[in-house]
């Protein structure tokens, strides 16, 4: 075969096979960056929710600390009642 030949045949399957690599790395690439949107997505999501659960235990021990006066109160206040007087 001729040299010239042999260096054309050469360039058409390196072309081709650059041509199939840049193609399979761009798709590639396209799939990790909608992977890494839906992390981000999620990440998001799970950062608001864990802000929205910090908020309710902060309302939660608020409701505790204030709250205690209220049931220390409400078991006064049933104890009266609940006392048996003895008989002589």
């Amino acid at each position: 075969m001729d040299e010239f030949l042999k260096m054309d045949i050469f360039f058409f399957v390196a072309t081709l096979a650059v041509v199939v690599l840049a193609f399979f790395t761009s798709f590639v690439l396209w799939r990790l960056e909608r992977v890494l949107k839906n992390v981000e997505y999620i990440s998001k999501q799970v950062a608001g929710e864990s802000d929205n659960i910090r908020h309710d235990l902060a309302e939660l021990r608020e409701d505790i600390r204030s709250g205690k006066g209220r049931l220390k109160s409400l078991f006064g206040f049933l104890g009266k009642f609940g006392k048996r007087t003895k008989k002589s």
